[in-house]
C-alpha cells in the first residue's frame, strides 16, 4: 500500500489530519518511533542526572538534602501530574499536549544546565517533570489510537517497553561519558535537539486524536494529591535537619495524613473520579500498587546511594562508575521481556516472586558494604537488584488492571504508573534520611557503614514483596477483583 503521505505530499499540516485508522503501516511506525523517542530521552534524563549528583555537588555547594531534592523534585511533580495530563489530553488534543510536554522538558533541561544554584537546578528539574507528565501516558495513549489491530498493538507496546530498558542500560554510559569529558550541564544538554526534533517530526506525522467522551478535570482531587504527596515528602527529606519531633514536621505529616483523609472521602461521592477508592477492594490491584511503591523505592535509594558510593566513596570516575552499572542495566534490559512473557503465559505469581527474592538477595549483599568491600561482591549485588527489578513492570500492570471493566483499566494503569513515581519519591526520601542522619565529617569512610541500615529496609521491601506475590494471587484475591469490576462498570 502506497503511504498517502508519499503520494500526495500535502502541506506540512495535512498528515496530522489523517484518521488514524487510515495510516499505512510504515506511517504507524513512524509514530511509534516518535513517542519513543520521548521515552528514551526521558529514561536517559533520569539514570544520567543521578550518575551526575556527585558532580552536582562539587560544582554548586549543594547539600546532601538538596541532592535528594535534584531527584525528588522531579518524580514529586511528575506523580502528581501524571494522570490531570492524560486527562487533559484526552480533552483537548493527545499531539497537542505532547508537542507542549516535549517543549516544556526542553526548556527545563536548557534551565537546568544554565543553573548557577542548587535552589535553579531544583526548579528547573520541576519545569522538567511538568513537560515529562505530559510525554509518557500520552504517548501511549497516542500509540493506543494508532494501533487498532491487537495483535499490532501488542507488538507497539513491546517495542515501547524494551526503549526502557534500552534507555536505562545506555543512560548511565552516556551521562558519564557526558560528565566525565565536558560536565555535569552536559547531561542536560542533549535532551535538548531530541526535544526540538520530536517535536516537529510530531506535528508533521502525528494525527491530531481526542476521546470521544472524555473524563472532566477533577481539580479538587488533583490539588489533594499534590498536597498530600509534597507534605509526606518535606517531611520525610527535611526531618533530620528540622528535628524528627519539631512542630513543621509533624505539621506536614498531619497535612499529609489529612488530605489523604479528604481525598479518599471525596473521590469516594464523584461519579467520575481522579481515583476511584473502590479499586482498593481489589487485593490484586491494591497488591500492583503495593508492589509499584516497594519495588520502586527501592529502586530510587538503590540508584542514589550506590552513585554516591561509588563516586565519592571509592573515588571512580563518572565514566568508571556507569560501567560499573551496566550489568544491573543489561540484566534489566534482558529480563524485562522475559518477564513480560511468563506473565502472560502463568500470570504475575511467578515474576512477582522473583522480583521480591531477587531485590532481597540484593539487599542482604549490601548490607555488608565497606569502603574496600570487593567489587565482585557489589556487581553480584547489582546483578541481583536487576534480576528481581527486571521481573517486576510486568506483573504490576498486569494485576493492576486484571479484572477491570475495560473501561475502567485505563485509569487502573495510570494509577499504577503514579505508585512507581510515589515509590522513587520515597525510596530517595526515606533511603537519604537513613543514611545522611548517620554520614560524619568524614564522608567517605563513614558512607558506607550508614548505608546498611537502608540496605536493611530495601531487603525488608524485597520480603513484602515475596508476600505480595503470594497474597494477591489465590482464588480469593482473584475473587475480589470480580467483585470491584462489578462495582466499578460493565
Amino acid at each position: 500500500m502506497t503511504d498517502p503521505v508519499q503520494q500526495h505530499r500535502p502541506p506540512v499540516a495535512a498528515p496530522a489530519a489523517v484518521p488514524p485508522h487510515e495510516l499505512s503501516r510504515r506511517r504507524r511506525l513512524l509514530i511509534l518511533a516518535i513517542c519513543s523517542m520521548s521515552l528514551f530521552v526521558v529514561g536517559i534524563d533520569n539514570t544520567a542526572v543521578n550518575l551526575a549528583l556527585p558532580s552536582i555537588r562539587a560544582g554548586l555547594g549543594s547539600s546532601l538534602s538538596q541532592l535528594q531534592w535534584v531527584v525528588d523534585a522531579y518524580t514529586l511533580v511528575l506523580a502528581s501530574l501524571l494522570m490531570l495530563s492524560g486527562s487533559v489530553a484526552d480533552r483537548i488534543g493527545r499531539r497537542r499536549v505532547f508537542q507542549t510536554g516535549l517543549l516544556l522538558f526542553g526548556l527545563g533541561s536548557l534551565l537546568c544546565s544554565l543553573s548557577v544554584s542548587t535552589g535553579m537546578l531544583i526548579g528547573a528539574r520541576m519545569l522538567q517533570a511538568i513537560g515529562g507528565s505530559m510525554l509518557n501516558p500520552v504517548a501511549m495513549s497516542i500509540i493506543t489510537n494508532t494501533f487498532h489491530d491487537p495483535r499490532e498493538r501488542a507488538e507497539a507496546i513491546g517495542i515501547w517497553g524494551g526503549v526502557i530498558g534500552f534507555s536505562m542500560a545506555l543512560g548511565p554510559l552516556i551521562g558519564g561519558t557526558l560528565v566525565d569529558a565536558v560536565s555535569w550541564q552536559a547531561v542536560f544538554w542533549i535532551n535538548l535537539p531530541v526535544v526540538v526534533l520530536a517535536a516537529l517530526l510530531a506535528a508533521l506525522f502525528v494525527p491530531e486524536s481526542k476521546a470521544p467522551h472524555p473524563r472532566p478535570t477533577d481539580v479538587v482531587g488533583q490539588l489533594l494529591v499534590m498536597v498530600l504527596l509534597a507534605s509526606l515528602t518535606y517531611g520525610v527529606i527535611e526531618g533530620r535537619n528540622l528535628g524528627w519531633t519539631s512542630a513543621t514536621v509533624l505539621l506536614l505529616f498531619l497535612v499529609a495524613v489529612l488530605a489523604l483523609a479528604v481525598l479518599v472521602r471525596y473521590e469516594s461521592r464523584r461519579e467520575q473520579p481522579l481515583i476511584d477508592p473502590r479499586f482498593f477492594r481489589s487485593i490484586p490491584f491494591s497488591g500492583a500498587v503495593g508492589a509499584a511503591v516497594l519495588g520502586f523505592s527501592a529502586l530510587g535509594g538503590f540508584l542514589l546511594l550506590n552513585t554516591l558510593y561509588l563516586q565519592d566513596v571509592r573515588g571512580y570516575s563518572p565514566l568508571h562508575a556507569g560501567l560499573l552499572t551496566l550489568p544491573m542495566a543489561g540484566v534489566t534490559v534482558l529480563g524485562a521481556p522475559v518477564s513480560g512473557r511468563v506473565t502472560g503465559r502463568v500470570g504475575p505469581r511467578l515474576p512477582l516472586l522473583v522480583g521480591g527474592l531477587g531485590i532481597t538477595a540484593s539487599g542482604l549483599l549490601l548490607t555488608r558494604l565497606e569502603a574496600s568491600s570487593s567489587l565482585w561482591l557489589v556487581l553480584l549485588a547489582y546483578v541481583a537488584f536487576g534480576v528481581g527489578f527486571a521481573s517486576l513492570n510486568a506483573p504490576i500492570t498486569t494485576a493492576a488492571v486484571s479484572g477491570m471493566p475495560r473501561a475502567q483499566a485505563g485509569v487502573a494503569a495510570a494509577v499504577a504508573s503514579t505508585s512507581r513515581q510515589v515509590g522513587t519519591t520515597l525510596g530517595v526520601a526515606v533511603f537519604g534520611a537513613i543514611v545522611f542522619a548517620k554520614v560524619g565529617a568524614d564522608f567517605a569512610a563513614t558512607f558506607a557503614p550508614a548505608t546498611h541500615a537502608a540496605w536493611a529496609v530495601m531487603t525488608g521491601s524485597g520480603v513484602l514483596l515475596v508476600v505480595l506475590a503470594l497474597v494477591t494471587t489465590t482464588a480469593a484475591a482473584r475473587a475480589s477483583s470480580h467483585r470491584v469490576a462489578e462495582l466499578a462498570g460493565p
